[in-house]
């Protein structure tokens, strides 16, 4: 018991030794923007599963996410919220839209998703050439299969849809990134200390996530006109890389 008590500790202590030094390099660092209370970003995300995820699902999640902040240029730490989706797998298979009206044919595409949702709470250096920050996070992995028809050649709008297996885990984690700025520019008002700031970011975060109920490509069985989910369960532990535009205004 005391070991998986340290092992725990192990973590939580790392995060803290990043936040304090951190926060003790944007405290030495100059140049700050006055006006600057946000930063607000958009990502490319890849998802890596972790332990029991990887040994169920065996392949990668990509897609896109967001993150806002609010961040005092005058305070080392900013809180904000962070949302990605990812998929990992889609199967797609072309059938008669019914038996009765077997002469049209629809695109059905089986689709499965993670969508994350954390509250954040970062330290960062706000200045200089290089700005280096860690995160803590807590919030929700939410695991969804869906399947839905489109008209064939339409790949924009679903003519109908259907949630075949969906769940929602607690997770946590932390992780940390760096953002180099690359432009700056004035807003409208044309006040000095009313600019922006335009930065490429780049990161890694490890979440730990609880269990979970989900499908994976090949999970979903047709026939005879009926359907067998083989649903799988197992933690939902994901190490996720970003890399993408962050704007500070």
């Amino acid at each position: 018991m005391a070991r998986a008590d340290t092992c725990r500790r192990g973590p939580l202590k790392l995060l803290l030794w990043a936040l304090s030094a951190v926060a003790l390099l944007s405290g030495l660092a100059s140049g700050s923007f006055a006006g600057t209370n946000f930063v607000g970003g958009i990502h490319f995300n890849t998802g890596l599963p972790q332990e029991q995820l990887e040994d169920q699902i065996g392949r990668n999640a990509y897609g896109i996410g967001g993150q806002i902040f609010y961040a005092p240029s005058t305070s080392p730490f900013a809180v904000g919220l962070d949302l990605c989706w990812m998929n990992y797998g889609v199967e797609s298979r072309r059938e008669p839209f019914s038996t009765t009206i077997p002469d049209v044919e629809v695109d059905v595409e089986t689709w499965n998703n993670v969508v994350q949702a954390f509250f954040v709470l970062r330290g960062q250096m706000p200045r200089g050439p290089i700005q280096l920050y860690a995160d803590a996070l807590i919030g929700l992995n939410y695991l969804f299969t869906e399947t839905k028809i489109q008209d064939t050649g339409n790949v924009v709008e679903s003519v109908i849809s259907s949630t075949n297996r969906d769940d929602t885990a607690f997770a946590y984690g932390f992780g940390g990134g760096v953002m180099v700025p690359v432009y700056t520019g004035m807003r409208a008002s044309g006040d000095e200390d009313d600019r922006f700031e335009v930065s490429l970011d780049a990161g890694a975060r490890y979440l730990r996530g609880d269990e979970a109920e989900y499908l994976k490509k090949g999970s979903i069985r047709r026939s005879d006109g009926k359907v067998t989910f083989d649903s799988l369960e197992s933690r939902t532990d994901i190490v996720r890389l970003h890399v993408g535009v962050a704007v500070r205004w």
